[in-house]
């Protein structure tokens, strides 16, 4: 998977632009991240390009479990972070995540989506 392709498949599944698909890319996948476990989050970077991969699995100070964050609080958040509404950073999220599910395989995007509480599901259903 590499970054282009990443942000160019955020773009084309939202109305956002290349530049706003690659702000909600990075701040997604981070802030998944955040909320993976240790194994889960480190799982993920090695699937993404490096430019990715390092705010995805920067070392934090974190117990080895999950810590999902409710999906409303979560937009909420990334909405802050980027600068996009609720409505846009809901489908750019979205979008992440239906992209993820293309390129990882089944297994891992299973692995990943279990980690992440059931609110999140929606919005890949949502993004197609």
């Amino acid at each position: 998977m590499d970054q282009k392709g990443l942000v160019r498949a955020v773009a084309e599944r939202t109305t956002l632009s290349r530049e706003e698909s690659a702000d909600i890319t990075r701040a997604a996948l981070e802030g998944l991240a955040e909320q993976l476990s240790e194994g889960e989050a480190r799982r993920l970077a090695t699937d993404l390009p490096e430019s990715l991969a390092e705010g995805v699995y920067a070392p934090r100070r974190r117990k080895q479990g999950a810590h999902p964050v409710r999906v409303n609080d979560f937009i909420r958040q990334l909405s802050e972070r980027t600068g996009l509404n609720d409505e846009d950073t809901r489908a750019g999220i979205g979008a992440v995540l239906a992209a993820l599910r293309e390129e990882l395989g089944e297994d891992d995007y299973r692995h990943l989506i279990g980690q992440l509480p059931s609110g999140y599901t929606g919005l890949v259903e949502a993004a197609g």
